[in-house]
């Protein structure tokens, strides 16, 4: 089938890259171990400390999320050390993972994949570690499978009533740059991320924001390491240059990624966020389908899970909407497989994107034969009639 008109990336990440962006890119490479270069790497950790709201150390890895996963663990843990992990979706699974094959013993706490993290049961869970046995606990923030947040002041505040020592390493793969995330406040020890979402670049670079307590940690630690070491990065980045061959024109995207968020600023950005996300909701309403999320305050505001209806395959209709609309909707993963699609709105977008949006999955249903009320798009444009405050951006227990 031939497609026309521009494609619409609609998945949760990777996100549409702006154009200012790609043109930033499309600059010749320069000499890592020069002076240009250096000034460049300075601006662009200088620039990463203001979107994880910090003044500790970012590290950046060239790598996928996945590698700063591994260099949380790697940096911050000896083998057979206790770890608490969440299973509250297919990226809070793979984590843990990853964390058993470093060597490490890991809980793995089940969860029905409709809310985030409960910070009641981390709280129980901790007081009952009286030999504090438990050294980290592995937390995703928003869950990209299946739209949940995780409260995770309110988890760093159940950690602390639990005067439980153990490192909080956090996943904000899918968060950094458009949910509200404050490393430094709310006490987290790692955040790791990637480019490909909140940021708006390409995949291929990951970042981890290292607190005092992690640092020190690193110094006792004894898992093997040696690409992903924080000291030879850090000891490098003092003066702007990587202790091996950087991504050089991702960290050209970077610094124009920052600069737009700068010109924004966070405040807009997490507004702007929930804002369309509210739309995005008040259409699935209307359309009566149900969203994956079971909570209010813990919907993500960079992506909407969508059930399908029984005995209606949700890859068979992302299909036809690729088809038909030159759309792409994310995947149901893991135990949603086939039986959820997800609506990315995060990144550089707009009430008109989504609107398009939208409206290609209003279509989507109706050629794909899935029983739907109409009128999804009509909730949207009234849910987005009302400007957000950047003031919104600030939510309870987040």
């Amino acid at each position: 089938m031939i497609r026309r008109g521009r494609h619409f990336l609609q998945i949760p990440g990777p996100t549409n890259t702006p154009d200012r962006i790609l043109r930033a890119m499309a600059a010749p490479t320069i000499d890592h171990r020069g002076p240009e270069f250096a000034a460049l790497g300075r601006e662009v950790l200088d620039g990463l400390q203001r979107v994880f709201q910090t003044s500790s150390p970012v590290v950046i890895y060239p790598a996928s999320g996945s590698g700063a996963w591994e260099a949380s663990l790697v940096n911050t843990l000896s083998p057979g050390d206790a770890v608490l992990a969440f299973d509250i979706g297919e990226f809070s699974k793979n984590w843990a993972i990853v964390a058993q094959r470093l060597g490490l013993e890991v809980e793995l706490v089940p969860g029905s994949w409709r809310r985030g993290v409960d910070p009641g049961e981390v709280r129980e869970r901790l007081a009952r570690d009286v030999d504090h046995r438990i050294k980290a606990l592995l937390v995703v923030d928003n869950e990209t499978s299946t739209g949940v947040t995780t409260r995770l002041a309110d988890v760093r505040r159940a950690i602390d009533d639990a005067r439980h020592p153990a490192l909080l390493l956090v996943d904000a793969v899918s968060s950094l740059g458009s949910i509200d995330l404050r490393h430094d406040e709310w006490g987290v020890d790692v955040t790791l991320s990637g480019s490909q979402k909140g940021l708006m670049l390409p995949p291929g670079l990951s970042f981890n924001a290292i607190s005092a307590k992690a640092l020190a940690a690193s110094k006792q630690a004894r898992l093997p390491r040696a690409y992903w070491a924080w000291d030879t990065m850090l000891a490098a980045n003092a003066t702007g240059f990587f202790p091996t061959t950087p991504a050089t024109n991702l960290l050209f995207g970077l610094r124009e990624a920052l600069q737009m968020i700068d010109e924004e600023g966070l405040p807009a950005v997490f507004a702007r966020h929930q804002h369309l996300a509210a739309a995005t909701r008040a259409a699935v309403e209307a359309w009566g389908l149900e969203i994956v999320c079971e909570r209010d305050d813990e919907h993500s505001p960079v992506v909407t899970a969508v059930s399908m209806p029984a005995g209606r395959d949700a890859d068979r209709f992302r299909g036809i909407v690729l088809d038909r609309f030159n759309m792409s909707l994310g995947a149901g993963l893991g135990r949603l497989k086939g039986r959820a699609f997800r609506i990315g709105h995060l990144g550089d977008f707009n009430e008109l994107m989504l609107i398009g949006t939208l409206g290609g999955v209003e279509l989507g249903l109706e050629a794909a034969g899935v029983p739907f009320s109409r009128g999804g798009v009509d909730a949207a444009l009234r849910a987005l009639a009302v400007q957000p405050e950047p003031a919104a951006a600030t939510v309870s227990g987040r």
